[in-house]
């Protein structure tokens, strides 16, 4: 009966390739299913196999190595590891299409952004000026979005009703405005 060697300095360069067959393929599927489950973020598993074999070729070249699945394991471990700090460390991802990259190159300013809130304000305040039963009509048809029929059986008014009350609220709200130096609801020119 044929027992392993213990001493694997004795193997030849011609052994190798049988070392490796014997000794670190066979733990091939196993060490995919740990990388998996261990480190679902890293992106190649097929890679860190791979370098995880290449490593440990070079270190069976260097010398004897006592328990292969263990050394390969460790290998694949601390690869894994180094990919996750990698990958949390950069988070940017390659792109191949520079065209289809899309990028929000027009964000407004602070100015802008200033600009845009004084008119909503204005606009607030031109709604609360309204008459009641007018500024009931034009929240819920144009602010909230519901159309004249829904609006008209919400408050119990004729549908004509909610859109003579919008025309007004729309009127008095534009009137408002431009006495506070605004052209438009939302136009980025003031007067």
């Amino acid at each position: 009966m044929d027992s392993p060697r213990s001493d694997e300095s004795s193997l030849t360069a011609l052994d190798a390739p049988r070392w490796f067959a014997e000794q670190v393929q066979p733990h091939d599927a196993q060490l995919r299913g740990y990388l998996r489950g261990s480190f679902p973020s890293v992106r190649d598993v097929d890679d860190l196999v791979q370098d995880s074999y290449l490593r440990l070729w070079r270190v069976r070249a260097a010398g004897p190595i006592r328990s292969a699945r263990a050394l390969l394991f460790t290998v694949a471990r601390r690869l894994a590891v180094d990919a996750t700090r990698r990958q949390r460390a950069s988070p940017f991802t390659k792109v191949d299409d520079l065209e289809r990259l899309q990028v929000a190159d027009e964000v407004p300013d602070v100015a802008e952004n200033v600009g845009r809130q004084e008119r909503v304000r204005l606009l607030g305040r031109a709604i609360g000026s309204l008459p009641e039963r007018c500024r009931e009509v034009f929240v819920l048809h144009k602010i909230h979005g519901l159309s004249r029929r829904e609006t008209a059986e919400r408050l119990k008014l004729a549908e004509k009703t909610v859109e003579t009350q919008t025309a007004r609220a729309m009127l008095r709200c534009g009137e408002f405005l431009k006495q506070h130096g605004v052209r438009g609801y939302f136009d980025d020119e003031a007067a």
